[in-house]
């Protein structure tokens, strides 16, 4: 993939700009890229584009690096636009990138080869927390399929670049696998982590209670009383239940120090909110004007890729619910939360943390007509998605 990054950069080049939004157009210029500092490092250039400048910036330099573009808040204060995004991956790419400074990379070299180290060990992780997730069910094979759709998702490659969802895929799949395994602690720590990587990291803790109360015999617990409740709760250790506060404490830790101005840019630089009902509206109706209308092919490919994405995790989440209860949830929490957070936009990103989407197509795969089209489907979207990334036009 980083390969064929390089050689679709040397064989052609784009029309300019992409019409792919109403705000497209002033972004993806040929000189859009002028001044920004992270984004034009000529080494491994070709992982880096859009949100990258901010996780390189903070990785860097700190949330404050006067390189990082700013944004105008509505009271006219000037914020840097890395405060909207989460310090988990940042640092972790800056604790990979420290030793590869001897190697002689530049700062920002080195934090870009240590963020797409840290996407690819992420991604690993995932690999195999997927394949154990579904092994029971699946099989073997079905296992290393459910990991291999993850991979070939059209917007796998984002788990290969400097953005945050290699990363945070390892470590939301690791914790609901450790919860599979009754592993709460560690589950809980992988849970924290992820929160501090991204916000909705904080709905693990769902899928961890539902996995800590799946171990208290209830109906003894009807039968008997409060004592039972208590023999139960000392058996299955207590301290179990309270860890699960741990990503919890990790938010609150975020909110303190940074969540001020997070919300502040996220709400009047990217329009984002939680339940954004009439922001999401406005691009509701522009997503089903631009299908009625047709006329730019290139909005409408986008938001029919948007909502493909959305319909099938909906549907993943439906076929997944009843085996897998807290990775459903998990998944049906992420869906949620980040499409009605604004307007239809970056869905088919989002979805990459819906785990049910691997498990429902990893299903669907034990048929070998449906596992050779889709993963030739897949393939050919991811081709294309990556090679406008690599141009640095819009994708997700």
């Amino acid at each position: 993939m980083l390969a064929f990054q390089g050689i679709v950069n040397a064989r052609f080049q784009p029309n300019r700009p992409d019409y792919a939004t109403e705000w497209t157009q002033y972004e993806t210029a040929k000189n859009s890229q002028k001044g920004k500092d992270f984004l034009t490092e000529p080494f491994m250039n070709f992982q880096v584009a859009w949100d990258s400048e901010f996780y390189l910036g903070i990785a860097v330099g700190g949330y404050d690096d006067p390189r990082i573009t700013t944004g105008t808040l509505e009271n006219g204060t000037k914020l840097p636009l890395s405060y909207a995004f989460f310090p988990g991956y940042p640092a972790a790419m800056a604790a990979v990138a420290a030793p590869l400074r001897l190697f002689g990379l530049n700062p920002i070299a080195a934090a870009s080869l240590g963020g797409v180290i840290v996407s690819l060990l992420g991604t690993l992780l995932g690999m195999f927390s997927i394949y154990e997730l579904t092994r029971a069910e699946l099989g073997e094979e079905g296992g290393l399929r459910a990991a291999f759709y993850m991979l070939i998702f059209p917007t796998g490659f984002f788990l290969a670049q400097v953005y945050t969802e290699g990363l945070f895929i390892g470590l939301a799949l690791g914790c609901l696998m450790l919860i599979y395994h009754k592993r709460f602690f560690w589950a809980a720590v992988l849970a924290a982590l992820a929160t501090l990587t991204k916000a909705i990291g904080l709905a693990l803790v769902f899928p961890l209670f539902l996995g800590w109360a799946s171990n208290v015999d209830w109906r003894s617990v009807r039968q008997n009383g409060v004592q039972s409740l208590r023999t139960r709760l000392s058996q299955f250790h207590l301290s179990s239940l309270l860890v699960i506060v741990l990503p919890i404490i990790a938010y609150l830790l975020w909110d303190y120090f940074l969540g001020a101005k997070a919300f502040a840019i996220e709400r009047d630089h990217f329009g984002r909110g939680l339940f954004n009902w009439p922001e999401l509206n406005r691009g509701l109706k522009m997503m089903f004007d631009s299908f009625r209308d047709g006329s730019n092919s290139q909005m409408t490919t986008y938001y029919a890729i948007e909502a493909f994405g959305f319909v099938l995790a909906l549907i993943a989440c439906l076929f997944t619910a009843k085996r897998y209860p807290g990775l459903t949830l998990f998944s049906v929490l992420a869906l949620v939360l980040t499409v009605t957070g604004s307007a239809p936009q970056s869905i088919i990103r989002y979805v990459l943390t819906v785990p049910a989407i691997f498990i429902f197509l990893a299903r669907l795969g034990r048929n070998t007509v449906f596992d050779k089209a889709w993963t030739i489907f897949s393939l050919l979207m991811m081709g294309m998605l990556l090679t406008l990334f690599t141009f640095n036009m819009w994708v997700a």
